[in-house]
């Protein structure tokens, strides 16, 4: 039966059309797994990432056959994570491959994180026959498509092989287009082996929104010199940032991000202010965009514009953001609008040309240099360099704002830097600075504890021996430490920064103000050491303020992947984002809930 099936296997790929036929499309007689393999060819996908199983491995042999870059995770949530760092990295859509059931349903976590942070994934994922081949009560025979349409843009079944290639196609555009995300194309494993003649060139691309009304409406109200102008800039913006700067300067306006948008404007231009512009976040663009104490009569940002955000929960410290008496909105994705800020003008476009446009009314914009409000800008940043530098050793451990300027004074100008779900990803989203766009990411909107080293090792792995950092609590990197050893097998240089303090620091700073006490908040006391040593890559540690800047620089050295346990104490290191939503919340609570919370403190007192 093997020499048989081998004959046939080999009379398939003979009858197969050279992809040297026609550059970019995908075409001849092939088989369903050719056409998936010959479609991520002609996608030019830098690498799959994901585990093979009995429904795919056609597909995964395919794969190697057909010189398809790719990576075996260790878990399809770290799968779906390394995509995701793919996409966030490239810009282009990341490619996950799992197999239905057990394959889909791990990996739901991470296409949910890619969904909500608006990240382009292309998801081929198994299914049980169908067809003739159709029998009941299959291995992993849950509704695939089912499970898939929460966490995607889109899922496209596939019922006949001829049908594989020109979806595969368009699903790459749908992930891409609009608002970027995650997009699923299931497909039944006897249609693998299948055969069916394909001519499928690349999906035609989708044509740019732009809303040339609601364009003139906002450059009316952006021309008025009575204004004063603040820039909020969003994910939508990060291609596009020499276009931004050049607006910036010309509305003489602060530009302040989102946690997504970080990287869009250099970190270090003069009126590039940080994320956020509330209390939560970002100290300088907080002071940026509020009234001057030293000058009363000059008012604090009248207008806002803000381009390619979403004004999310997390990005707004719980909707804390100051809102200015008139807002413009622009997004790529017009069911985006006026949805948590009520807009005086809401401007359906691409950020890109949205930018471009307005740059060409110059003439109209152009403002005089405001020198008071740059001199206020630097001053804050100052201000915040000096905090930096008088950082104190606490007792038991590391303040983790100690960790995120030594990152920041010792990782490489263009390093990534994954940051991972906890309470120190709200200093370094305030304190490290971004310099270069595609260089800074965070699960932000899903908040999947665990995402980062995988994510970080999946952009790794098509970035070279570009310098990849990851900072992460003990808690997310118990949730996929196994990833280490995707690392070590493939030579993946990561740089894991673990802050050390063996618990959920996070949970314990929202429970214990509102509970007196912390509940299911303890980590296990790991030997860090040992662990390094069975996943088979380098250790280090830092104890002390004094060992942490030679220990970063020695990791950044190293040529290989490297874990690096830092012992943390965040001492009563306050956090600006915990500390205003913690401030909204019991401001928000009715009167009976503040007096239930109160009589349950003083009796635990």
């Amino acid at each position: 039966m093997a020499a048989v099936g081998g004959v046939a296997v080999a009379a398939t790929t003979a009858s197969a059309t050279p992809r040297t036929a026609r550059a970019g499309w995908v075409m001849g007689k092939l088989t369903g797994a050719q056409a998936v393999a010959e479609s991520l060819v002609a996608e030019q996908v830098g690498c799959v990432y994901g585990i093979p199983g009995a429904q795919q491995n056609e597909l995964w042999d395919e794969f190697k056959s057909r010189g398809v870059h790719y990576l075996l995770a260790s878990h399809e949530y770290s799968a779906a994570c390394m995509a995701d760092g793919y996409a966030r990295s490239t810009g282009k859509p990341g490619v996950l491959c799992v197999v239905p059931g057990p394959g889909i349903t791990n990996a739901l976590t991470g296409l949910g994180e890619a969904l909500l942070d608006s990240s382009p994934i292309v998801a081929i994922v198994g299914d049980v026959a169908n067809g003739e081949k159709y029998r009941p009560f299959q291995v992993h025979s849950l509704d695939q498509s089912a499970l898939l349409k929460p966490v995607c843009k889109c899922v496209y079944a596939v019922s006949e092989v001829k049908q594989i290639a020109a979806t595969i196609r368009q699903a790459f555009r749908n992930a891409a287009s609009g608002e970027p995300g995650p997009v699923a194309v299931v497909i039944p494993y006897n249609l693998l082996i299948e055969t069916a003649e394909f001519h499928a060139g690349p999906a035609m691309e989708y044509g740019l929104p732009f809303d040339e009304a609601a364009f003139q409406r906002a450059l009316t109200l952006l021309a008025d010199r009575s204004q004063r102008i603040g820039i909020y800039a969003g994910l939508g913006c990060m291609d596009h940032g020499l276009t931004l700067a050049a607006i910036a300067e010309m509305l003489q306006a602060p530009v302040a991000t989102s946690v997504s948008g970080k990287g869009c404007l250099p970190e270090s231009h003069l009126l590039a202010v940080g994320w956020g512009f509330g209390p939560h976040a970002s100290k300088v663009a907080e002071t940026a965009f509020a009234k001057d104490p030293l000058h009363p009569l000059k008012t604090g940002i009248t207008t806002l514009l803000a381009i390619g955000v979403k004004f999310s929960e997390v990005s707004t410290g719980n909707y804390c953001n100051p809102i200015p008496k008139h807002v413009i909105h622009v997004d790529i994705n017009e069911k985006n609008l006026g949805q948590v800020v009520k807009s005086d003008v809401c401007v359906h476009a691409e950020a890109g040309l949205f930018l471009s446009k307005l740059l060409a009314c110059k003439d109209r914009l152009s403002r005089p240099n405001d020198q008071l409000l740059c001199e206020r800008i630097q001053k804050s940043k100052v201000e915040q360099e000096t905090a930096l530098r008088r950082i104190p050793q606490n007792k038991c451990g590391i303040d983790p704002l100690a960790v995120v300027a030594a990152l920041r004074c010792h990782l490489p100008e263009d390093a990534m830097l994954f940051t991972d779900v906890s309470a120190s990803e709200h200093l370094a989203a305030e304190y490290f600075r971004v310099r270069q766009p595609r260089t800074y990411f965070n699960p932000v909107d899903n908040q999947a504890m665990g995402w980062a080293l995988p994510a970080a090792i999946g952009a790794q792995r098509v970035h070279g021996y570009r310098t990849v950092a990851v900072l992460a609590g003990d808690g997310c990197f118990f949730m996929a430490m196994q990833e280490l050893a995707t690392a070590a097998r493939d030579c993946l240089p990561v740089k894991l920064f673990v802050l050390d303090d063996h618990a959920f620091h996070y949970m314990q700073l929202l429970q214990k103000p509102a509970y007196k006490r912390t509940t299911a908040t303890l980590l296990p006391k790991l030997d860090y050491a040992a662990l390094a040593t069975g996943f088979g890559v380098t250790y280090l540690e830092a104890n002390t303020n004094e060992q942490l800047g030679d220990v970063v620089r020695g990791a950044v050295a190293q040529r290989g992947p490297v874990l690096v346990r830092i012992a943390t104490d965040y001492g009563d290191r306050k956090i600006r984002w915990v500390e205003a939503v913690r401030h909204k919340f019991s401001k928000e609570l009715s009167p009976a809930q503040k007096a239930r919370f109160l009589s349950r403190i003083a009796g635990r007192a």
